[in-house]
Order: C-alpha cells, then structure tokens, then sequence
C-alpha cells in the first residue's frame, strides 16, 4: 500500500508524546486523524493543537475530548466516528496515563493502588474497550490495521511493577486480537519504541541530567508506524513485535531534524 490519502485514522492519547508524533505522521500522508484525550484548548499538549498540526501537516484533524478511563465516553468516540466517517481504517492504541507523581523506584508496595489503575487500567484495559468498539468499523474498511504502543517493559524489569503486567498484557492481548482478526484480514502488531523525547521524558531528562542526544523523536515514531500501515508485509508481521529502531533502519527514515539515531541504543531481553 503506498498511499493512506483520505484514510479514517483514530489516535488515542494523542494531546502529547507518542501519540502526538504518530497524529501528525499521519497527517502527513493526508489521513483524517481522530485526536482523542482530556486536555482541550491551546496549549502545546492539547487534543486541539495536535488536531491543528495534523492539518497543517496536510492531512485533516478532528479532535475529540474522551477520558479512556470511562468507558461510556470511549463509546461516545466511536459512535462520533461512526456518525462522522462511516469506518476506521487505522486504529492507533496509544492513551497511557502517568501516575501522578510519577513513580521510578521503590517496591510495589510502597506505591498507592491507584499506580495499577493508571498502568493498567488506562493503559491496557482502555486498549481493549477502544478495540472492541473499533471492530464493527474496521470492518467496514478494505484497509483497516491496528497498532498498539507498547515497551520493551514488556519483556523486562522497567519503571515498577504495574508498568511491565500492563505491557507484557498489551503485548498477549495484541498477539491473541492478531489470531482473531485474521480471518478478517485485519493485522495487528505491537510497537516498541526506544528512549523517545516526549515532553515529559525531557523534563526528567534535564532533572536527572540523562543524555537524549540518541532518543527517537515522537515525529520519527510515527513515521516508522506509517512505513509500517503502508508496507506490503504487515499482514505478515501481525501478532509481532515490532522494534521502532528496527523500523527506522528497514525503512531508511528520518526525524524532522534529518537526523536519525544509533540502532542498538535500547536494551533487548
């Protein structure tokens, strides 16, 4: 598939990070991306300016406001798709909520409950109800992909506890929706990314003085995720993981300071 021209995309948790850097590459390539998240307004991390430079990108963006915790406004997005667009083409899994205030160490209990809800809750059940409310319209599409975000947290020891069962959970979940969607022709894969320079990762970056000459840039993320919904092979990737320092090497891509970083910088299990 070379072009996503006019492809119905929706972007969960896309007011910032990842999510954000993955709107915009798909706005690049002329899709129609739903920008979904809670902060609203002008702001630098708001569905609203994301939805902006999505179309100042080339593509059109419709910014929907929807807390992933509460299931009722999850089916209040598809149903506003549905009404709107009549299909999803991609589906982007990426809302995660940051426990506030972040947690980096300590044992499991010395963090309040509430850390599972967030990693977990928000960050793997949320996957799962935006995914069954997607289904009906991906299957109105000749297109439709799945993507979920996920970690190499996944795989070993990063952050705490609730963080690695939220991603090794995304990443089963991704494996088994790949079975079950196959006779649909929908694939379905789990991105890692490396170190990415996402506004929060910067902020603690510049705390702990951590050198991010080498991180991937939330805009060159969601290139490799393009390159990935345009190859030829997804549908043979599905049910994989895919590494995004992978990805950039495959498909010989660039951030948007024409720079691209050392493969090998992330540590594999």
């Amino acid at each position: 598939m070379n072009d996503l021209k006019g492809q119905v995309a929706v972007v969960t948790g896309s007011s910032r990070g990842i999510g954000k850097g993955i709107a915009i590459a798909l706005g690049e390539q002329g899709c129609r991306v739903y920008v979904t998240g809670r902060t609203t307004g002008d702001g630098d991390k708001s569905i609203d300016t994301t939805a902006r430079l999505v179309n100042e990108a080339g593509g059109e963006g419709r910014a929907i406001q929807c807390d992933h915790g509460d299931d009722e406004q999850i089916a209040a997005l598809f149903t506003k798709v549905e009404e709107e667009s009549g299909r999803i083409d991609i589906l982007i899994n990426n809302v995660f909520k940051i426990p506030d205030a972040p947690v980096w160490s300590g044992g499991f209990w010395d963090h309040p409950l509430e850390v599972w809800d967030d990693q977990v809750g928000i960050g793997l059940r949320s996957h799962y109800v935006a995914s069954w409310h997607a289904a009906p319209l991906m299957f109105k599409s000749d297109y439709a992909r799945m993507i979920n975000v996920s970690s190499h947290g996944g795989q070993g020891y990063l952050f705490n506890c609730s963080y690695g069962a939220g991603k090794a959970g995304l990443d089963r979940l991704t494996a088994d929706m790949a079975i079950e969607l196959k006779e649909k022709g929908i694939p379905a894969c789990v991105i890692y990314p490396g170190v990415v320079s996402t506004e929060f990762i910067k902020v603690a970056a510049e705390r702990q003085r951590i050198d991010l000459s080498q991180a991937q840039t939330p805009l060159l993320v969601g290139r490799a995720v393009v390159a990935l919904l345009m190859s030829d092979s997804m549908m043979s990737r599905t049910g994989t993981i895919q590494w995004i320092e992978d990805l950039i090497e495959e498909f010989d891509l660039y951030d948007e300071n024409g720079y691209r970083p050392e493969k090998g910088s992330v540590r594999r299990e």
